[in-house]
């Protein structure tokens, strides 16, 4: 794995820098264990369960566990879900202790070659560059316009680069279908007399270039609730893949970008259509907590961040009357979103609103997807057991014709269970605000 003076480093690193009180806070009571992915799809291993996680930290900073390459893939395969925390009765801040972990083996350990490849082209070469991201969605719409996907597939040119990269070109959206504009811009604000708020709309990384559609249609929907959408200029990526992958100077840096950028926009919120973003824009506090300056600008600007669904519910959409021909759905929640946002309730409030609908929970419906950031690019094989896990869920709603998700990374992951699970002709992944766009569509023919 690493040097013997590395894994002393790393020994004194998790002594002085992981929060004692949090680490004993766990009472071993086993609540996590049935929400956890990664210890049930590793065959109920217990050093896979958060409690098993939690106690390993422990141990390698009294020193009494060695920080080996089994400990090192024992945290790295930690989703970051949080699912733990939603359950945990004891309250264990179990995001803040794993995240921790990771930003020190960051720091010590090192990167196999695919995690470094992995790691500069997406978490620092990538993601934190909007232009970048904006020539690789238009790339990969000729790509896939232009016939040379399937070309690629015919010829299995895709099979001789490295699983990671497979699995990423596999989970790909529809882009060039993203950029076809909306099919009726003659719509009308719900109230038009009435502003219901004032909000500045955080574009993000891959909602704004790879699902450049799903941003324009959330707008759309929100201006048909009476409210004035603006999107300010420069705003770049909230961090979450840098700070998840222990990266905490980059998603500092990246936090504080945004920070000044939305701190002089006069609005009412800052609303995000991405769990995964908006669960980070909110923990801004959280990342910038050790500098007295950030701090109090990253509470203001936290506390005026708003989900998409809830900000529509408060905004009295359900008001407006929707429908579509008898259509079953169930909906895919993002972990961060129902975790750390703790939003479940207003995507199903909006989704049963529309009349023809039926929304069918899955089977242990709040297990994660396997997506996780980057983590099916860089742990494809835990990745793809877990989503299987979740398919077999799936797959038993009989006559489903669409999964709703609100995550980017959740579309994708679901995408490629689709296809693996061979009912792409059968059931269709969309997002929450291109569904609610087609019950408008059809409402208003």
């Amino acid at each position: 794995m690493t040097k013997r003076s590395s894994q002393i480093e790393i020994q004194q690193a998790f002594d002085q820098r992981l929060d004692r009180d949090k680490l004993l806070q766990c009472m071993r009571c086993g609540f996590c264990l049935p929400t956890c992915p990664t210890y049930i799809a590793s065959g109920y291993k217990e050093s896979h369960s958060p409690r098993g996680r939690i106690a390993l930290m422990k141990a390698v900073a009294d020193g009494e566990k060695k920080p080996d390459e089994d400990f090192y893939r024992t945290i790295e395969t930690c989703l970051d879900c949080r699912a733990c925390e939603a359950v945990c009765p004891s309250g264990v801040e179990y995001g803040e202790l794993i995240e921790e972990a990771k930003q020190i083996l960051f720091e010590y350990h090192k990167e196999s070659r695919q995690e470094k490849i992995i790691r500069s082209m997406t978490v620092r070469g990538l993601f934190p560059h909007p232009g970048r991201l904006n020539f690789v969605a238009d790339f990969t719409s000729f790509y896939q316009r232009s016939g040379l996907q399937k070309l690629a597939h015919g010829l299995r040119i895709m099979n001789l680069f490295p699983t990671s990269l497979q699995t990423m070109e596999a989970v790909l959206p529809n882009v060039h279908a993203y950029k076809k504009p909306l099919a009726n811009a003659a719509y009308q604000p719900l109230i038009p007399a009435v502003k219901k708020y004032r909000v500045a709309f955080f574009e993000g990384c891959l909602m704004g270039s790879m699902f450049q559609h799903v941003n324009s249609t959330s707008k759309k929907l929100l201006e048909l609730a009476g409210c004035e959408v603006i999107s300010p200029k420069n705003q770049i990526c909230c961090g979450a893949l840098a700070d998840h992958s222990g990266e905490k100077d980059l998603a500092r840096k990246m936090a504080q970008k945004n920070i000044e950028i939305f701190e002089t926009m006069d609005v009412d919120f800052i609303v995000n259509n991405a769990g995964g973003c908006e669960a980070e824009l909110i923990e801004y506090p959280r990342l910038l907590k050790d500098d007295p300056d950030w701090l109090p600008r990253a509470e203001a600007f936290s506390a005026k961040v708003k989900d998409l669904a809830a900000i529509l519910v408060q905004a009295d959409f359900t008001k407006l009357p929707l429908s579509l021909p008898t259509t079953r759905i169930t909906y895919q929640d993002s972990c961060h979103q129902l975790n750390v946002v703790n939003v479940a309730k207003e995507p199903r409030a909006l989704l049963q609103h529309v009349q023809g609908v039926e929304l069918v929970e899955m089977e242990e419906r709040v297990s994660c997807c396997g997506s996780a950031g980057i983590y099916n690019m860089v742990e494809p094989e835990a990745a793809n057991e877990i989503l299987d896990i979740k398919m077999q869920k799936i797959t038993a709603i009989p006559e489903l014709q669409y999964i709703i998700t609100a995550n980017p990374g959740c579309f994708m992951q679901m995408n490629l269970g689709v296809h693996q699970a061979g009912i792409e002709n059968k059931v269709q992944v969309l997002s929450l605000s291109d569904f609610l766009m087609l019950a408008v569509d059809y409402s208003q023919k």
